[in-house]
């Protein structure tokens, strides 16, 4: 059996919404439809794409893996039938919480004296690659290592990493904190979009208790109401104040890589202009 976008599209469906009903019904089809096609899928690639039980819906190592691969095939897809992008229209940059931090102001400023011509649209997406590998942007800031694949990255600068805790708790009368000081309580993980994992922590004062939660804002309200306390970068401080939590230095934590990225496939036409302007705002203000 030949494998069509739509068995990507149901795959992917599946693995976003974490069930092959709500995956069925956001594709309009029936839910025998939506489990052929998953079949279909893993008897071609030879591999058990998603765990099935009567309680929930998992992807495999294998369908992580498969995961970026079918979103960066059905946006390229998607991209080549978009008429409008035939003709020049916005470039779009993409960012998961943070942005350029400092930068972006002076970013979009000289971006609009310098390139009138073109828009250039800054969107939050929720997505471990702020919507780059769905095609919903042309390029994006990201932080961190990024291995999927058929992504560019480029390394603009380093930020320092900073704690993040409830703004009357203890922790927070401290001029600076180490990672060590976050453990005696549960740390709050953005495992959809943030930057922070288990693995910033050496594994003898690895956390044992995390509370996990999808988006910036949630993480904020996290520990805004004493549920924990979190990891982030620099730049967090300033682009996301929240009364109900102070930052505050992290000593002994690694600085975190802020990287632009864009697809090797279809790249926007002035992406190269982008590149070379961020590269320059971010040297500039070093």
């Amino acid at each position: 059996m030949n494998i069509e976008l739509r068995h990507l599209r149901c795959f992917l469906a599946i693995a976003e919404e974490a069930g092959i009903t709500r995956a069925a019904a956001r594709l309009h089809v029936t839910q025998p439809a939506v489990s052929r096609a998953l079949a279909a899928l893993e008897k071609h690639l030879g591999t058990r794409l998603v765990d099935r039980s009567t309680h929930h819906v998992a992807l495999t190592a294998e369908g992580e893996a498969f995961r970026d691969k079918a979103a960066a095939a059905v946006a390229a897809f998607d991209e080549a039938l978009d008429a409008g992008r035939l003709r020049r229209g916005p470039l779009r940059l993409g960012h998961a919480w943070s942005a350029l931090g400092p930068y972006t102001t002076p970013l979009l400023r000289r971006w609009q004296q310098e390139h009138p011509d073109t828009p250039l649209e800054l969107l939050r997406i929720d997505d471990r690659t702020a919507g780059l590998t769905r095609g919903e942007v042309d390029a994006a800031v990201l932080r961190g290592p990024v291995d999927a694949p058929g992504l560019v990255t480029e390394l603009l600068f380093t930020e320092p990493r900073v704690a993040a805790v409830t703004a009357d708790g203890p922790l927070a009368a401290r001029p600076s904190l180490t990672l060590a000081d976050l453990t005696a309580g549960p740390v709050v993980l953005n495992t959809v979009s943030g930057l922070t994992t288990l693995d910033l922590w050496p594994e003898e004062i690895r956390p044992t208790t995390t509370l996990t939660v999808a988006n910036t804002d949630d993480w904020l309200a996290a520990i805004a109401a004493g549920r924990g306390t979190g990891a982030s970068v620099a730049s967090t401080s300033s682009m996301h104040p929240h009364p109900g939590v102070s930052y505050r230095l992290l000593a002994d934590a690694p600085p975190a890589p802020v990287l632009l990225a864009w697809r090797t496939a279809s790249p926007h036409p002035a992406l190269p202009r982008l590149v070379a302007l961020a590269r320059e705002v971010a040297a500039a203000n070093e």
